[in-house]
């Protein structure tokens, strides 16, 4: 058994905007049932391209005027202007969001690759710079422990890491791995560019192992083997791989934390049942009932 730190555990977690009326409804299940876990924020991504905009607009407003929760509002470089993308920072702003997540993005599906918008910001380190410009944000940026598929070397990635930070990043949250010593040697060479902001690990349960062998060969992580072997049979058994699937993220949060990681950002995926179970494991839970004392007889 992995032995690990004790020390208190902070968390996030990032959900994605809903599509129709019932996957809202689901969303907001998921958002009651995580928030008594009281996370440090709640993230709501984009979709390719910014095709979620509005839906990711409106998603983080009503988590901030229905909740507690903090809400960080992804933010992309693609399909729009800098001035278009100015008005939305400071909508933001005025409507009570105080952390951004600022990134370069996705093209959309049927690009053949990403494309500086003529007018708009050409890399998330601009971004950055442009966010910063117009009001004192918390900005949390990507980091890629396997690089990024569109950097020349891992040097270059890292380089572009620094330069979102030297920009005015506060935080960098990485892309999902699922090997801790991945992780571990990337802070490491973080911290020897000198980089010195929280680098937060991603961590994404795994609740369909070929849904994730396919986001991932399209983002650079990497799959061990030893997963595919132990997802494997499981297709048509989702209680078991629901199991299989939290002993495994359990086992990497506690190597983590075992070597003095105190913060995680799980990517959701607008489930709660696995990051409620691995939260549990890593002792961040809702805040128990006090037990009424009992009467007294007379």
């Amino acid at each position: 058994m992995t032995k690990f730190n004790s020390a208190p555990v902070a968390v996030s977690f990032e959900f994605f905007p809903p599509k129709t009326a019932e996957m809202e409804q689901k969303l907001w299940q998921v958002v009651e049932r995580l928030a008594p876990l009281s996370p440090r924020f709640v993230s709501v991504t984009y979709g390719a391209g910014g095709s979620t905009r509005e839906r990711t607009h409106s998603t983080v407003r009503r988590i901030r005027h229905e909740t507690a929760l903090e809400p960080a509002a992804h933010l992309t470089c693609v399909g729009a202007s800098r001035a278009e993308i100015d008005a939305i920072v400071s909508d933001y702003w005025a409507s009570g969001i105080r952390h951004l997540v600022a990134l370069r993005g996705d093209p959309p599906g049927d690009a053949a690759g990403y494309a500086v918008h003529p007018d708009g910001y050409d890399f998330a380190a601009d971004l950055v710079a442009g966010i910063r410009r117009i009001a004192d944000f918390e900005i949390s940026v990507a980091a890629y422990p396997e690089t990024h598929p569109d950097a020349p070397s891992a040097e270059a990635d890292l380089d572009n890491l620094k330069r979102k930070i030297d920009a005015g990043a506060t935080r960098a949250i990485t892309q999902s791995f699922f090997e801790a010593d991945t992780y571990l040697r990337f802070v490491d060479r973080a911290r020897r560019a000198g980089i010195t902001v929280p680098i937060v690990p991603g961590i994404l349960p795994v609740t369909n192992f070929a849904q994730v062998a396919k986001f991932c060969k399209g983002c650079g992580t990497s799959v061990p083997d030893w997963m595919a072997h132990t997802f494997d049979g499981l297709d048509n058994d989702p209680e078991t791989r629901r199991l299989v699937a939290a002993t495994v993220a359990v086992d990497l949060v506690h190597k983590l934390q075992a070597a003095g990681v105190e913060e995680f950002h799980f990517y959701t995926l607008n489930r709660a049942e696995l990051t409620l179970a691995i939260c549990h494991m890593l002792g961040v839970r809702a805040p128990q009932a006090a037990t009424p004392a009992p009467a007294l007889a007379v």
